[in-house]
């Protein structure tokens, strides 16, 4: 079976869309060149931005520049799209109804790897973004599995905005990781079973993260799903790959 493609409507930001596209080389299984996923990459930082849009209300719409780049990539023959950016996800629906191929959902897909992975948990942590915090935008996803959303105090969740706009930045990364860690910290004291780092700028030093509970990516649970929606056969029999695709998402309590 020939392994389809991916778009990925990138660009917000970038280093983020770098992130994902080096997320998803590491959890192809591949033995060659020829065996990883083709990519098509609209890395455009020129997307309205989403923040000025949903939170300040005075911004210009993201949507006709995202349906512009969804079609753009299916004309370019992608079978399936891709979308590192959750807050840009209030828009899915937009998104999908200007094209015909699927538009991956990572609301949906990191909902769904939380109850799979950590089937006793009913409170979920959420580390994102102020605007993806105001407009409970994990809410529903997280409600179809049974799960609560628990948010950040609101200081603590401006201090993880102001660490969010320095990744943007370009800020070195210790002080960032510090705001960061100290947030997921008061989740959990605040009762969270399992955090979700729920924006692809904290994505990029996630990994840095050491806390007391199970701890679930989405930047990593959507490239996963890039890869078992581009070569589902491969993925089933490879020897390497976990018979369990949600098995390599989890970050374990420190």
């Amino acid at each position: 079976m020939t392994a389809k493609s991916v778009g990925i409507l990138g660009g917000m930001g970038p280093e983020a869309t770098v992130d994902l596209m080096s997320r998803i080389i590491k959890a192809t299984p591949a033995k060659d060149d020829r065996d990883h996923i083709r990519m098509l990459v609209d890395n455009n930082p020129q997307v309205p931005s989403r923040i000025e849009a949903l939170e300040k209300g005075g911004g210009a719409s993201p949507v006709p520049c995202l349906q512009e780049m969804a079609r753009r990539l299916a004309l370019w023959g992608v079978d399936f799209l891709a979308m590192p950016c959750n807050t840009a996800h209030y828009y899915h629906p937009q998104i999908q109804q200007a094209v015909s191929i699927p538009l991956l959902n990572m609301l949906d897909l990191s909902a769904a790897a939380i109850r799979q992975c950590c089937p006793e948990a009913r409170t979920v942590g959420l580390l994102a973004s102020t605007a993806s915090v105001r407009l409970q935008l994990y809410a529903p996803a997280l409600g179809r599995q049974d799960l609560r959303l628990l948010t950040p105090a609101p200081g603590a969740q401006e201090a993880l905005m102001s660490t969010i706009r320095q990744i943007k930045a370009g800020v070195n990364p210790n002080g960032v990781v510090s705001t960061l860690q100290q947030t997921a910290d008061s989740l959990i004291q605040a009762g969270a079973d399992v955090l979700l780092v729920a924006c692809t700028e904290l994505s990029i030093v996630s990994d840095r993260l050491r806390v007391a509970r199970p701890w679930l990516d989405s930047a990593q649970v959507l490239a996963e799903a890039v890869v078992r929606h581009a070569r589902p056969d491969e993925v089933n029999r490879h020897a390497g790959w976990p018979q369990d695709p949600n098995d390599t998402v989890v970050g374990e309590p420190s």
